[in-house]
């Protein structure tokens, strides 16, 4: 019964569907949710730093009701960005209520879209790497599966990686580095496997050239069934998936850097590169996301294994929380500055 917390997760794309539905100022259910009740709920529950045992590791590994609970985020996704096509196409709506319903679906795309996306690309079996690719598509942001998996996770906390932020950065010009940097790194990465593998770089073999493909497409299918006005909510509720996808990067290593050895190299990633955060409903909505040092240690880990480790920092909110204060950037640096010097002394910098 305790694994069954995961199953809250799907609050938010019911609040988007209770949102589609009723519209009025129910159009702003899931923003009220994300960023108005979890925060406050967090403030009141505690935190949990336990981890399952190794024995328990193994079990839980394979248990596939796990599984099942990312699985069906797929239909949910796909499912409530057709009913929102469908609404704002065909029913006269205040601006309020379009305001609402795009930052809404732009949340459960983030949330669950990249996010789950993010947990399977993971994964080494084809069939959930396809899935990962699949859930990208509304956020046209595929190229997410190649940096992510290739250039993230190898420059995670050094300059070369566009998706850590810089200490004394502000979210809002983060968002423009990762996102370009991140699709410009996408190509070079296709490009350095295409060769070693002696494959010619404009290809049916380029990935990014297949992705960049399925995106136009899906954006020209819903211009041809939707017209202008679902054109033009498929982009904006993309834009608002990406922009909260980039601010938990901006999040999770926001001023933390690895030191370089003397052969010039980064030095091994350890806990201390990663903001993590043990707040439960965060880590419930986020599929445990927010034990994020454990998942650098090791990519393949699956969410509901994922441990607390006593090395890495810990942000005084839960990532919801942490959103909010991060697009308030001296407040964000007022919380988060004396926590970066504390972690600077304990590595020793």
């Amino acid at each position: 019964m305790k694994d069954a917390k995961y199953l809250a997760a799907y609050l938010l794309p019911l609040s988007a569907a209770a949102a589609l539905y009723w519209q009025g100022g129910w159009a702003w259910a899931t923003v009220l949710l994300a960023f108005v009740i979890i925060p406050v709920v967090e403030i009141f529950t505690p935190e949990s730093t336990e981890n399952v045992t190794p024995e328990q590791e193994s079990v839980r590994t394979g248990i596939g009701f796990f599984d099942w609970l990312l699985y069906l985020n797929i239909p949910m996704v796909f499912g409530l960005v057709f009913w929102y096509l469908k609404v704002i196409s065909n029913t006269a709506l205040t601006i309020p209520e379009i305001t609402g319903l795009t930052l809404g679906i732009g949340i459960i795309l983030g949330a669950n879209g990249i996010n789950v996306a993010h947990e399977l690309g993971h994964r080494s079996r084809r069939s959930e790497q396809f899935l990962s690719k699949l859930l990208l598509l509304p956020t046209l942001y595929q190229h997410f599966f190649i940096e992510h998996n290739r250039g993230h996770h190898k420059n995670v906390a050094t300059d070369r990686d566009p998706a850590s932020a810089q200490f004394g950065q502000v979210v809002y010009t983060f968002w423009f580095r990762s996102v370009w940097g991140s699709w410009r790194s996408a190509w070079t990465l296709e490009r350095e496997r295409l060769t070693k593998e002696g494959k010619p770089f404009w290809s049916w073999h380029n990935e990014m050239i297949r992705f960049t493909l399925f995106q136009v497409l899906w954006l020209g299918a819903i211009a041809w069934y939707f017209g202008t006005t679902g054109l033009l909510g498929a982009l904006a509720i993309a834009t608002m998936g990406i922009l909260l996808l980039e601010t938990i990067n901006y999040v999770e290593h926001y001023g933390l850097r690895r030191r370089l050895l003397e052969s010039g190299r980064p030095e091994p990633v350890r806990p201390e590169h990663s903001w993590n955060s043990n707040h439960e409903l965060g880590r419930i909505f986020l599929y445990e996301l927010t034990r994020h040092s454990d998942h650098h240690f090791k990519a393949t880990r699956k969410y509901q294994i994922l441990r607390h480790m006593n090395e890495s920092p810990q942000l005084p909110f839960g990532y919801p929380t942490s959103i909010i204060i991060a697009l308030l950037p001296p407040l964000w640096f007022a919380v988060m500055h004396p926590r970066l010097r504390k972690t600077a002394a304990a590595m020793g910098i």
